[in-house]
């Protein structure tokens, strides 16, 4: 690829089971596009969307059979496939957190999270086909991929790449670019929601969410020579109406909800708003001033739910398994509030109905996707 090549990025955010939502909306990309070619040479991933990241940069040179593939996994999902959910386990830990705040940690440990999730690293690591990305990028259908995650110690957003020679590391404040041959590990640190499942150790130091520390989440594509932006949401933006009565005090489970929330969704929509304001402003200007400003006009088109998915969520309450609904109850993140739960409702059936919601979103913006992937 050279760099007069226009190059479309997909970006996906994070959402844990929320993530069924994208595969719905590429599949549906997918028979826009009409040819079963990779629309996007760079791919980023944060959290659950670096999951679908990894999957489709391993399959860019076989797009269509990516999408089936992510499309397997999410309609055959259950939670046990992604923490561990007896009740043992659950109680466990439970037990553990109590303990530990009771005696202030002196005779019983501190937990690490909430939830187990040695159950993901292992389907990951028995289904996953990283080697295709080093392929992909050899035969030309993929520029590079990138998985952000968070560093605990050193407090920044680390943007694990892997790519095309000519894509140099980069550093900004609190945000580094790291060229790397993907592993696991780096979806799993990506994908370590806090509190919720434990951090992974890369190298010397631990990871959390990369939604934690990314604040500018669209740079990494730029980074790695996009032109054009192409997002996949996990919330709609309809503002929640203000109470008419007072409300109780908000539960542990609701600030939790709101929290991941604000990481997956509100610096990504900051950060839209800022591109949006960098275009206005470099439409004023003359070409000479374009170019002595060092910016570029950068295009994006952003796919949104037509839905409340916590209505959804609402639906499918009784999926949810018994131990992880009991400790859903005790944090009080249930039943006042779906947000929690449907980042932790990975069963099958919750993301069919995701995945066929994201579908119809994406046709339903046919005519937009169409002339962005023309350029």
């Amino acid at each position: 690829m050279t760099d007069s090549i226009p190059r479309a990025a997909l970006i996906l955010p994070g959402g844990g089971a929320r993530g069924s939502y994208q595969v719905g909306v590429l599949k549906a990309i997918d028979k826009i596009n009409g040819n079963g070619r990779n629309p996007f040479p760079v791919i980023c991933g944060t959290s659950a969307g670096a999951i679908n990241a990894a999957v489709l940069a391993s399959h860019a040179h076989e797009f269509t059979t990516g999408i089936s593939r992510l499309e397997h996994f999410w309609s055959t999902m259950f939670c046990s496939r992604v923490y561990r959910t007896d009740a043992w386990t659950v109680l466990k830990t439970g037990l553990q957190w109590a303990f530990s705040l009771a005696l202030g940690g002196r005779l019983v440990s501190h937990p690490r999270a909430l939830l187990d999730n040695q159950p993901l690293r292992e389907f990951l690591e028995q289904t996953l086909r990283l080697d295709g990305v080093g392929k992909a990028i050899e035969q030309n259908a993929l520029r590079g991929v990138c998985i952000t995650a968070s560093g605990y110690t050193c407090a920044a957003a680390i943007s694990f790449y892997q790519s095309v020679p000519e894509v140099k590391p980069w550093e900004r404040a609190r945000r580094f670019g790291v060229p790397v041959e993907l592993k696991v590990s780096h979806l799993l640190a990506s994908a370590a929601l806090p509190l919720l499942f434990p951090a992974e150790r890369i190298g010397n130091e631990f990871f959390g969410d990369g939604g934690m520390r990314m604040l500018a989440p669209l740079s990494p594509a730029i980074h790695l020579g996009a032109d054009r932006l192409l997002v996949i949401s996990t919330r709609d933006e309809k503002p929640d109406p203000s109470p008419v009565k007072r409300v109780p005090y908000p539960s542990l489970g609701e600030i939790g909800g709101y929290l991941l929330d604000t990481i997956f969704m509100d610096t990504l929509n900051a950060d839209l708003n800022r591109l949006s304001r960098i275009n206005r402003t470099l439409a004023l200007l003359g070409e000479d001033q374009r170019n002595e400003s060092g910016l570029k006009f950068m295009d994006s088109l952003v796919i949104r739910p037509s839905r409340d998915l916590r209505e959804i969520t609402h639906q499918h309450m009784a999926e949810i398994p018994r131990a992880v609904r009991t400790l859903l109850q005790a944090l009080g993140g249930w039943g006042r509030d779906w947000r929690m739960a449907s980042y932790l409702l990975f069963e099958s059936a919750y993301c069919r109905e995701l995945m066929r919601i994201g579908y119809e979103d994406g046709l339903r913006q046919q005519e937009e996707i169409k002339a962005f992937l023309s350029g």
